[in-house]
């Protein structure tokens, strides 16, 4: 059986209620639960580490017996494991639900294998409804789970002709306001922010994530900046209301053969998940070449600059079989800019390890 309509307009809310729970360590969940003939009798979703995932928080807004023969409608998979709460699966069974629908599979190896479970009590399961949606919602979740690493994401803005600055380093503006507006909204919804000293003695930015109006946005990334040399007393980035790390950016990629030494690796201990890169051309090649960006973000102006100031360096293509395909997930229009969303094509948010 497919999912119905009514399934998947419930999983669409239930998208909608997941992201009002924190974004963090645990995964954003959301739940609705329908009655047979689809009327929805109630909804939840998990409120941050050791309260109650969504399908209790939904299944306790009901009296005893009202969700027997109910189906509830869950964005990641109901898990199938004792932590600071006891397994989803065990709770929706003893509720008397006789039908799940999930939109994307829990990864992880101990609390994996809800479905099974409810399928092996007599429950009827339906896997991967909206699951590009799901999979979007939980991407930095995923890749954290998947890789062990935060999730990446590399930003640059370019003329048409692929150059980031002028032939004297200047950059402020290639890209006009809407663009700007969206990368503070992108900057507001990232743990960390990344640059290069080239980049932040160049242009002197405040890494902070503002409203077009100029105030602050209640999330802040933290900044961070990598390279020997030091930054000035009077950076504007010593302004910010967190404080700045600062690393000379030697152990960047050490993660594969050094994982406790690695700049990744320290950040997901400070409980990082979303970094987002705006180093510059240096920067942003450099996790390029070394395969750690999990999505691009590149603004195009209409504008034509020439030179040398390309925007991406070295990438490591000695021929064309070694460049580096992507998959584009979007292009939108932003004033006369235009942002392409993209991925590295071997990426993909299908983990196999985690906990939940």
């Amino acid at each position: 059986m497919t999912a119905t309509d009514r399934e998947r307009d419930a999983m669409r809310r239930a998208l909608a209620l997941a992201v009002r729970g924190p974004r963090g360590v645990n995964p954003q969940v959301g739940a609705v639960l329908l009655s047979p003939d689809g009327t929805v009798l109630a909804e939840g979703w998990h409120r941050g580490a050791g309260t109650d995932h969504a399908e209790v928080d939904a299944l306790r807004k009901l009296a005893p017996g009202a969700a027997r023969g109910a189906t509830a409608v869950v964005t990641l998979e109901p898990c199938n494991h004792t932590g600071r709460t006891g397994p989803c699966a065990a709770a929706l069974i003893a509720a008397g639900v006789a039908r799940v629908v999930y939109a994307v599979a829990d990864p992880g190896e101990a609390s994996s294998g809800g479905a099974a479970r409810l399928a092996a009590a007599g429950v009827e399961v339906e896997a991967g409804v909206l699951s590009d949606e799901g999979r979007a919602l939980l991407d930095s979740w995923l890749t954290v789970q998947r890789l062990g690493r935060p999730h990446v994401t590399v930003k640059w803005a370019q003329s048409l002709d692929g150059r980031a600055a002028a032939a004297d380093g200047t950059s402020q503006w290639i890209t006009g306001p809407a663009a700007r507006e969206d990368v503070h909204r992108r900057r507001a919804g990232a743990d960390a922010i990344v640059v290069g000293t080239g980049t932040l003695l160049a242009d002197d930015p405040a890494l902070t994530a503002r409203r077009p109006d100029g105030t602050l946005y209640e999330h802040q990334p933290m900044p961070v900046v990598l390279g020997a040399r030091w930054i000035p007393d009077d950076a504007r980035v010593r302004q910010h209301p967190r404080p700045v790390l600062h690393r000379d950016g030697s152990r960047l990629f050490d993660e594969w053969g050094d994982p406790d030494g690695s700049l990744l690796a320290e950040l997901r201990g400070l409980g990082v998940h979303r970094v987002f890169i705006e180093g510059g051309p240096t920067i942003a090649s450099a996790f390029l070449r070394a395969g750690l960006a999990d999505e691009l973000l590149v603004y195009v102006a209409p504008t034509l600059i020439g030179g040398p100031r390309l925007a991406l360096g070295e990438l490591g293509v000695a021929d064309i079989t070694q460049q580096h395909r992507l998959d584009v997930a979007s292009i939108e229009r932003l004033g006369d800019d235009l942002l392409i969303v993209a991925t590295p094509h071997a990426v993909r948010n299908e983990p196999q390890e985690g906990t939940r």
